[in-house]
């Protein structure tokens, strides 16, 4: 399985942002996923689907003014600073 950083922006100006974002997180969470709680938009995806397949998958629950980045992760090329069990998560799954 391969791990994907996911990271989305829902317009909070649509009049049902709150149950959009409800039905997007539960759909997200369709996946094996672990999230920084200082990164709210930002998730980690492991999974045998490609980048496109969760991209689609995901759209499903997003409107035309949303937007949505994936890319995979590969062991040794990348950093930053997060919480040590995302970290630990993310290791482990690499």
């Amino acid at each position: 399985m391969a791990v994907y950083v996911v990271t989305w922006n829902l317009n909070k100006e649509r009049s049902n942002y709150a149950q959009a974002r409800k039905e997007f997180i539960e759909n997200l969470n369709r996946y094996e996923n672990v999230g920084d709680p200082a990164l709210e938009t930002v998730r980690w995806v492991s999974t045998t689907w490609s980048a496109a397949q969760i991209s689609n998958d995901l759209r499903t629950k997003m409107d035309d003014n949303d937007r949505i980045f994936i890319s995979q992760v590969t062991a040794g090329t990348n950093s930053g600073w997060l919480n040590r069990d995302v970290w630990d998560w993310i290791n482990s799954k690499l």
